[in-house]
C-alpha cells in the first residue's frame, strides 16, 4: 500500500466483506473460508508472477502463465516445486477459478480437486511437510455453509468473487510490500478481537511484538535463525520478517504450535510473507513433552505461551531428567507450565543471544518450586529485565502480563533491570493500545540500562535472591503517587477563617433577631 490511509482503507473493506459473507458460520470459523481464499489467491498470483519472471528473463515478450496449457506447464512441475515448494497448473489458479465461480454448480468439487492438488504437489519432495494439510480447514461440503449443494457454493463462490475483487497485489512480483500479508496479519487480529478469549490465544498484539522482538535484537548484527516455541499463527515471527528479514532474506523461522488449526494459519503466514518453504520449520506437537527443534540452538526466541497452562509435571518420572528442565532440579508445577516454557527456551539460546518472553505475573513472585526455577535463573545470571506492561493489551485477556528478558553470555552486568511500564498506553475503545511512542519509551529504557524515577531500577541478584528470589517490578520500583498533595496548615487555615466568618454570621443573625423582636 502507498499511504497509511490507503491501507486503513483496505482494512475496512475486508473487515466489511467478512462481515457480509458471515453468516450461519460463525466468525471465528468462518476465517478458514475468508483467509483459505487469501492463501489460495496469494499463491496463484506468486507462482504466475514467478513463472512470467523467468520467461521474460529468457526473452519470451507477453507471456502469461494463466493462459499456458496444463500439458505443458506440467513439465516444469518438477523444478518449481523444488524452487517454490507447490505447483497449480493454469486451470487451477485462482483467476481462472474465479472466472467461473458463477457459473460453476460443481465449485465445492472444483475447489475441493485444486487443494487436494495443490498439496499433492509436494509430496515425495523437502515440502512435503510444508505444504500438508495447509487446506484442510476449508471444507467445502460443511452443512453450515448450507442446507443444499447449491446453498453452499452460493457462499463459497461469494468468498471468492470477494477475494478476487481486493486489491492487493501490487508489485508482488517484487515483493515490494506486504498486502497479502498485512492482510492477513489485520483479519487474524479482528477475528480474535472478536472471538474472546478463545480466539486470543493464538495472536499476539502487533504492537508487543515489535516490543519483543526489538528486544530480542538488541545489539545483535547476526541473527540467521529465530524460534518461537509457542508460535501460535506466526504472528511473532513474522515481526522479525518485518524489522530484519529484508536485510538477511536467508533468516530462518522455526516454531512449534500444538493446535492443528493455528499450526496450519502459521505456515499460510509464513508462504503469505513471501518466506520461502526452505526458510521455515514450523513443527506441529506438544512442545514441553515432544520438542521437535531438540538439540538446536537460536540466535533469538520470543514467545507469548499460554498463561497457567496444565501439564504432567512431575507426574512423569522422566522429564526431570530432561536436559531442558534437570538444571533447576525441580520441574514447574502441574497446574502452571508458565516456568516450564521459560526453561525451555533457554535451553536453546545461544550464548550470544536473547530471550524475550510474554509471562503471566504470578511466576514472578510464587513460592515453591517457581521460586526454585527463578533462583536457579538469578544465581546464574540469565535474567537480563522484566517489564512490567499495562493491563487489558491482549484479546480476552484483562490482567497486566509482564516481559521477562533471558540471556547467558550477552548479559551486561551482575543485575536485574526492573521497568514499570504499567502507565505506557493510551485508551482505545475498551482496549488499551501501545502507541508508538510507548513502545519506543519502554525499548529506550532497556537499552539505556539506568535508573529512572518512578520507572526503572537496576537490582543486583544478591538482593533480588535475599528478597525471596521475587521478581516483581512493584517491588523494586517504587509507583509515584499521583494523589492530590494536600497541605494541612493552609487547610486549617482555612478552617479556622470559616469559623471565624460563620461567627461573625451568627452574631449578625442574633442581632437582627432582637431587632425584629424588638
Amino acid at each position: 500500500m502507498t499511504s497509511r490511509s490507503e491501507r486503513e482503507e483496505l482494512h475496512r473493506t475486508i473487515w466489511d466483506i467478512a462481515n457480509k459473507l458471515r453468516g450461519r458460520v460463525d466468525g471465528w470459523d468462518f476465517k478458514a473460508y475468508i483467509l483459505g481464499t487469501i492463501f489460495y489467491r496469494y499463491i496463484s498470483e506468486n507462482i504466475t508472477h514467478y513463472i512470467n519472471k523467468l520467461q521474460q528473463d529468457a526473452g519470451v515478450e507477453d507471456f502469461d502463465y494463466a493462459c499456458f496449457d496444463d500439458e505443458e506447464a506440467l513439465k516444469a512441475k518438477e523444478q518449481l516445486v523444488a524452487e517454490k515448494g507447490f505447483f497449480i497448473p493454469p486451470s487451477q489458479l485462482f483467476c481462472n477459478v474465479a472466472a467461473k465461480a458463477e457459473k460453476d454448480e460443481n465449485l465445492n468439487e472444483t475447489l475441493a480437486k485444486t487443494f487436494r492438488a495443490i498439496e499433492a504437489s509436494a509430496v515425495g519432495t523437502d515440502a512435503e511437510y510444508k505444504m500438508k494439510g495447509l487446506f484442510s480447514d476449508f471444507i467445502v461440503d460443511n452443512s453450515k455453509l448450507g442446507i443444499t449443494v447449491a446453498d453452499r457454493n452460493k457462499v463459497l463462490c461469494d468468498v471468492i468473487i470477494a477475494v478476487r475483487d481486493m486489491k492487493l497485489s501490487q508489485n508482488i512480483q517484487n515483493n515490494k510490500n506486504d498486502t497479502f500479508g498485512d492482510t492477513y496479519e489485520f483479519l487474524m487480529s479482528m477475528y480474535a478481537a472478536n472471538a474472546g478469549k478463545s480466539g486470543g490465544e493464538f495472536f499476539t498484539p502487533q504492537e508487543v511484538s515489535e516490543i519483543l522482538v526489538r528486544l530480542a535484537t538488541y545489539d545483535n548484527d547476526k541473527i540467521d535463525t529465530v524460534y518461537d516455541p509457542a508460535c501460535g499463527s506466526g504472528s511473532l515471527l513474522m515481526k522479525f520478517q518485518k524489522i530484519i528479514g529484508k536485510k538477511n532474506p536467508n533468516l530462518k523461522y522455526y516454531g512449534q504450535e500444538i493446535n492443528p488449526t493455528t499450526f496450519n494459519l502459521c505456515r499460510i503466514n509464513m508462504f503469505l510473507h513471501n518466506v520461502n518453504y526452505n526458510n521455515f520449520d514450523i513443527a506441529l506437537g506438544d512442545t514441553l513433552l515432544n520438542p521437535a527443534h531438540r538439540g538446536m540452538e537460536f540466535d533469538a526466541i520470543v514467545s507469548n505461551p499460554p498463561y497457567s497452562l496444565k501439564w504432567v509435571g512431575k507426574d512423569n518420572p522422566i522429564l526431570i531428567n530432561d536436559e531442558r528442565y534437570a538444571l533447576a532440579g525441580v520441574l514447574a508445577p502441574k497446574s502452571a507450565a508458565d516456568l516450564a516454557f521459560t526453561m525451555h527456551m533457554l535451553s536453546h539460546l545461544k550464548e550470544s543471544g536473547i530471550c524475550a518472553i510474554v509471562e503471566f505475573p504470578g511466576v514472578l513472585y510464587r513460592g515453591g518450586a517457581e521460586k526454585q526455577i527463578r533462583e536457579y535463573l538469578i544465581q546464574n545470571n540469565y535474567v537480563d529485565t522484566v517489564i512490567q506492561l499495562p493491563a487489558n493489551l491482549f484479546f480476552g485477556v484483562g490482567i497486566a502480563t509482564c516481559i521477562i528478558v533471558l540471556s547467558k553470555g550477552k548479559k551486561r552486568d551482575g543485575n536485574v533491570l526492573f521497568i514499570d511500564a504499567s502507565n505506557e498506553f493510551v485508551k482505545n475503545g475498551n482496549k488499551n493500545l501501545l502507541e508508538q511512542q510507548n513502545i519506543d519509551t519502554i525499548v529506550g529504557a532497556y537499552i539505556n540500562r539506568k535508573d529512572e524515577q518512578y520507572f526503572c531500577k537496576l537490582v543486583s541478584n544478591e538482593d533480588i535472591l535475599a528478597n525471596d528470589c521475587n521478581l516483581s517490578v512493584s517491588s523494586y520500583v517504587e509507583a509515584e503517587d499521583t494523589r492530590e498533595k494536600i497541605d494541612i496548615k493552609a487547610v486549617n487555615k482555612d478552617i479556622v477563617k470559616v469559623v471565624k466568618d460563620v461567627n461573625r454570621l451568627r452574631e449578625k443573625v442574633n442581632e437582627f433577631i432582637d431587632e425584629m423582636e424588638g
